[in-house]
């Protein structure tokens, strides 16, 4: 059976014969994209903008306001890895002003992009390498042990940005400059909006850091390696099962994770919603730890990212043992 990566691979490659086929027959190609987002800013009718999952979802709304007409590729609940590009999200992406994603997170987005309608927030940012044991599945794979394909290594780093909030801030205000200079009747709505959004986002690593300076624990482990933005920005260390959230841990990385959950007396082993946490429940029961969901945002959870944010910060504060 084709893995989540290979089936977005796959999903990848159709939709550049979609576009390639489009521009064929002369109905859009990149030249005609861009002049089209040049017209639709000179004529007054909002910008069309694309946003690849829920965290840059939320934060072209923010930043993007009424202005802009916004479009999601990854519905509510489905696990952004394995989406699947369909004709109508090709063509939300050729025509739209701007289309905003992470390269990594979705190999079929990282395919129909265009270089000059396409902003990817993690060059905003400095990034982090793709997870701890990154290289050692990358071996795993040479030697013929391993069939998943992994993104995140694909990219060559870990493309959860989002979870720190002083980097979201800083691609805030980057993506204030990308709309304005697409729809320049708005710019300075766009910049307003970014510096407001990037002062809550600012607001909120405030408590953040304050919540997790006194914790008795620094150990995350969870279920994968998504939080290895907030442990670096908050000073934890995050050990993850696995790098990805398609791939099964092997018998070894368990031992492993074992040992170090034991040694370090974790007592919270973290899930997520969108995964099942059989595997975090079985690790949970080997070294007398619980569970608890800690929620990695790439879907829309049942508030905004500001209010799941702060729910996992009480996460954290109760399993760490903070008091702060």
């Amino acid at each position: 059976m084709m893995s989540g990566f290979s089936r977005s691979r796959a999903a990848g490659l159709l939709a550049g014969a979609v576009l390639l086929t489009t521009a064929a027959c002369g109905s859009g190609s990149a030249e005609t994209t861009a002049s089209g987002s040049a017209q639709t800013s000179a004529s007054g009718a909002k910008p069309e903008v694309v946003a690849a999952f829920y965290p840059l979802q939320w934060l072209t709304e923010q930043v993007g306001g009424s202005d802009v007409q916004l479009t999601t590729l990854t519905a509510p609940g489905v696990e952004p890895h394995d989406l699947e590009l369909g004709v109508k999200q090709v063509s939300d992406i050729q025509n739209a002003a701007l289309t905003v994603y992470i390269k990594g997170v979705q190999p079929a987005v990282d395919d129909a992009v265009a270089a000059d309608t396409s902003f990817d927030a993690a060059t905003a940012v400095t990034t982090l390498p793709a997870g701890e044991h990154a290289e050692e599945e990358a071996h795993a794979e040479e030697e013929g042990h391993a069939e998943e394909e992994h993104g995140h290594e694909e990219a060559g780093y870990d493309p959860h940005i989002w979870l720190d909030p002083s980097r979201l801030a800083t691609v805030a205000t980057k993506l204030g400059e990308r709309l304005a200079a697409a729809d320049a009747a708005h710019a300075q709505a766009y910049k307003d909006r970014a510096a407001k959004t990037a002062a809550a986002l600012g607001t909120l690593d405030q408590e953040f850091t304050k919540g997790l300076t006194t914790c008795k624990a620094k150990t995350l482990v969870t279920a994968h390696e998504a939080f290895g933005y907030l442990a670096d920005r908050y000073k934890l260390k995050q050990v993850g099962i696995t790098l990805d959230p398609e791939t099964e841990p092997s018998p070894a990385r368990l031992s492993e994770v074992a040992k170090i959950a034991k040694a370090e007396g974790v007592t919270t082993i973290f899930t997520e919603a969108l995964v099942s946490p059989k595997v975090a429940e079985v690790l949970a029961s080997q070294v007398g730890a619980k569970t608890a969901v800690l929620d990695p945002l790439e879907s829309k959870p049942s508030g905004d990212y500001l209010s799941a944010m702060r729910d996992n910060l009480k996460t954290l504060q109760t399993a760490l043992g903070c008091t702060g």
